[in-house]
């Protein structure tokens, strides 16, 4: 059963909702035992992306921003210009097709009786919408989306999203489904390997039916002398962000958004 929670915006607009699950304690103890066994699975053989800093022991929104801070002053203190480009996903948790999902868990060596109980947790799923005390009828068979609310829902949906660092050559940190593509732009050559990277992650999130909010992507410039290059995603051109100042203390003291 789900329940649905105003993320922003207007109430009377339907996609400003995000679908939540109910379920039982019972069922969460169930599912926190399965999680904790497919999280030392994963960890102990090294099977995650170091750059995926969320809902993971020793990540946080602190290390993602350390990691990304650390890789900019460098860069900066060696007189050369970086480029960011900030990466959204839409409506990423509900989007996650259950059947390439079971396809990603078996790739990741979680199989037999784990991956059935899996399957059987993940099929049959329905939903409805209730407003004021008033429900729309079920929506039946739901086929996309890791459950939010569940205890689940997060490790599944890492390791969805794990494999969208293959073939890339520039940096990239993720904080779940926050993304972070970036790198050293000096000549129209380190351009074109940003662009070409961009490309790349545009080609994943097809195949795997993920799509990007282009119009919430963006790309911040950093360097004195940075040549602000355009970047596309297909034939959407992205945006210049404005990004932040930092004092000695490392205190977003003046932002205009977050670098997380």
């Amino acid at each position: 059963m789900c329940a649905q929670y105003l993320r922003k915006g207007a109430k009377s607009q339907i996609g400003n909702y995000c679908p939540v699950s109910l379920t039982s304690q019972i069922c969460k103890l169930y599912e926190t035992v399965i999680r904790d066994a497919i999280v030392l699975h994963l960890e102990s053989n090294g099977l995650l992306s170091h750059s995926q800093h969320g809902f993971r022991k020793g990540g946080s929104c602190v290390s993602n921003f350390l990691e990304f801070l650390d890789y900019v002053t460098k860069n900066l203190d060696n007189h050369n210009s970086v480029d960011v480009i900030y990466l959204d996903f839409a409506k990423a948790f509900d989007k996650v097709p259950h059947c390439r999902l079971l396809e990603k868990i078996n790739k990741h060596g979680i199989s037999g009786k784990v991956w059935n109980w899996l399957r059987e947790w993940l099929h049959g799923r329905k939903q409805r919408v209730c407003i004021n005390g008033h429900f729309s009828s079920w929506t039946e068979s739901v086929t996309s989306g890791v459950p939010q609310g569940s205890v689940l829902g997060s490790v599944l949906f890492l390791i969805y999203i794990n494999d969208i660092d293959s073939n890339l050559l520039c940096a990239i940190s993720k904080f779940a489904d926050d993304t972070k593509l970036l790198n050293t732009v000096n000549c129209n050559k380190d351009r074109d390997q940003l662009q070409s990277d961009l490309q790349c992650l545009v080609e994943w999130s097809t195949k795997w039916q993920m799509p990007f909010n282009d119009k919430k992507c963006s790309v911040m410039h950093l360097g004195g002398n940075n040549q602000k290059f355009d970047y596309f995603m297909g034939s959407h051109k992205l945006e210049a962000d404005l990004g932040v100042w930092i004092v000695k203390v490392l205190d977003a003291h003046q932002y205009y958004r977050y670098l997380i």
